[in-house]
């Protein structure tokens, strides 16, 4: 039997209804791969840090290369040259590899921080060796009274120090602790680029100052509307600029300018920018929506 003039309109709104159900179903799981597919691009993002000298690239961890900006600025605020911070940055990779270790060794047990220092030796105490910026200068403290050092190649300089049952190991590291040193230094004007996730959380101005007057004390600071204002030129203001860089992922940092350039974390690289000459413009990451 034909169906009638109604049983053909109900089946008409039951397709339709099974369409309009399907194509919800269709977009609702487009905007679905969508987001898992920005997430999982997010996630897949390789954290990192580079520093480039001619057409050699070297890398670091985040964690590493901030630790590696705090060694070099404690060598630039001491007025120390460039050479002593890939000394120390060299040291620091074999010692730890620029980890700040809780724990020692079989031949160093009571061995802490960056440099592996033994409290029992006479470096401090244990908290102090812990200590990023205490160590450095402990290890540069030590690295002066070397004869010499600067003409020393950077394996027998470190050997001075540290007294390593492994004398020739630092030499493994001398390309990278050079590369490193010459942007952290400020030698090299942006060549330490970071690649980062986005922020998990907003900046902290405080902590940011808080931490550029631990390292840079000669640099004034001011509050910006979003960040931090640094005042310093030359190879001091790479430096500290560059120092921000390396912390932007621990201190929730978004761009850092100076100079004409600009490193953003969205695109991870240098930009031109405009700038105000001799000066450090810090821009903090806002709440992630």
């Amino acid at each position: 039997m034909p169906p009638t003039t109604h049983q053909a309109r109900r089946r008409r709104r039951l397709r339709a209804a099974g369409v309009l159900t399907l194509l919800t179903a269709v977009v609702g799981g487009g905007a679905y791969l969508a987001v898992t597919q920005l997430n999982s691009s997010e996630v897949l993002v390789r954290e990192r840090c580079s520093a480039v000298v001619g057409t050699d690239t070297y890398e670091l961890r985040p964690e590493q290369a901030a630790n590696a900006s705090t060694i070099a600025g404690v060598a630039v605020t001491r007025g120390l040259p460039p050479r002593a911070a890939s000394i120390a940055l060299a040291t620091a990779v074999q010692e730890s590899g620029l980890r700040n270790l809780d724990y020692g060794d079989q031949a160093g047990p009571d061995s802490r921080g960056l440099f592996q220092q033994r409290p029992s030796q006479g470096w401090g105490s244990e908290e102090q060796v812990q200590d990023p910026i205490y160590a450095a200068g402990a290890f540069y403290d030590a690295l002066v009274e070397v004869p010499a050092y600067q003409t020393l190649p950077i394996t027998e300089a470190a050997q001075l120090v540290q007294r390593s049952a492994y004398p020739d190991a630092y030499a493994d590291h001398e390309p990278e602790a050079r590369a490193f040193a010459s942007a952290l230094t400020g030698q090299s004007p942006a060549s330490l680029n970071c690649v980062l996730r986005k922020a998990e959380e907003p900046g902290n101005a405080v902590a940011v100052a808080e931490r550029f007057a631990a390292v840079f004390p000669t640099v004034a600071t001011s509050p910006s509307e979003n960040g931090m204002v640094a005042s310093a030129s030359g190879s001091v203001g790479w430096a500290a600029a560059q120092f921000a860089v390396a912390h932007a992922k621990e201190l929730g940092i978004s761009t850092v300018s100076h100079a004409g350039l600009r490193w953003d974390r969205n695109d991870g690289g240098w930009t031109t920018a405009e700038t105000e000459t001799g000066q450090i413009l810090i821009t903090l990451a806002e709440a992630p929506v």
